[in-house]
This record gives structure tokens, C-alpha cells and sequence, in this order.
């Protein structure tokens, strides 16, 4: 599957497994290299999504703060 239409938690499940098979060992060197770098492409691809995510609920509180002098009942 392409790992851009992962949602975040296929992504993380999968970062996780991938990090499980690192730890225990009795990967070849290929096979060791080959899990770093999805893995790598896993966080990354985690923390771009939390970055958006962080990025949407920041401009939700800011679209629903009041304005300077406006009461929030006046909404």
C-alpha cells in the first residue's frame, strides 16, 4: 500500500511493527537497512499528519476566540 494514503493509525501500527522486527533481531543487513528506512519514512510521514493536525485544532481555537472587545455571547 502507498504509505500516503496510510491514515495515522495504519502509519503508527506499522511504525511499531516495524520497529518490534528491528528489536528482536535475525534481520539480515539488507533487510535491517531496508526496515530502517520505511521506518524512517513511517515517523516521518506520523509527524507530518500530527503537524497538520496540531495545525488545524490551532486555527479552530483561533477562529473561536472573540474578537477584542466582543463578548463571546455576542457571537
Amino acid at each position: 500500500m502507498d504509505e500516503q494514503q496510510l491514515t495515522f493509525e495504519e502509519a503508527f501500527a506499522a511504525l511499531q511493527e516495524m520497529v518490534a522486527r528491528l528489536e528482536q533481531g535475525g534481520l539480515t543487513l539488507d533487510e535491517s537497512l531496508a526496515s530502517f528506512e520505511r521506518g524512517i519514512a513511517l515517523y516521518h510521514l506520523c509527524e507530518r499528519m500530527l503537524d497538520q493536525a496540531e495545525l488545524r485544532v490551532t486555527r479552530l481555537v483561533e477562529e473561536s476566540e472573540p474578537e477584542p472587545g466582543e463578548l463571546p455571547a455576542d457571537r
